[in-house]
């Protein structure tokens, strides 16, 4: 079994955008020669989470409405007391979503539903350049 690890480079504005990695994901394994086992997805950093989605206007929306509801941008944390980086919500929102995801491929190919995509989400307050690690085990 071999076990490749690789990067995917990204900018992101923070504030719960979201953008689809699906492609560079699918890439990465494309170049690893492998066609049978599993990739995890990994966001270093305790302000963003990956999963997986519909990635369209509306659910993106969806999304961002629903971050809004579970930990509102204009609540004091004491995360934000300690640090008085405002970005409270950002760790709380990043931990519910969690920061990895394992997705099995078989044939080279990722094993994904029609409408399913892998997507990071950037909670953090202000852009930044993101490194997701990619780790493929398999033959």
């Amino acid at each position: 079994m071999a076990v490749i690890t690789r990067e995917l480079h990204l900018s992101s504005q923070g504030n719960a955008e979201a953008s689809d990695i699906t492609p560079g994901v699918e890439e990465a394994l494309g170049e690893s020669g492998l066609e049978s086992g599993t990739v995890t997805i990994f966001i270093p950093g305790a302000t963003g989470g990956i999963t997986t989605v519909e990635f369209e206007p509306g659910l993106e929306q969806d999304l961002k409405d629903l971050w809004e509801r579970l930990a509102p941008r204009e609540v004091v944390y004491n995360h934000d007391r300690a640090w008085g980086d405002g970005n409270g919500h950002s760790h709380l929102r990043a931990t519910l979503l969690g920061p990895s995801l394992t997705v099995p491929f078989s044939k080279g190919r990722l094993i994904l539903g029609t409408w399913q995509q892998i997507i990071f989400i950037d909670f953090d307050v202000r852009p930044r350049q993101r490194s997701i690690i990619l780790q493929f085990m398999g033959e």
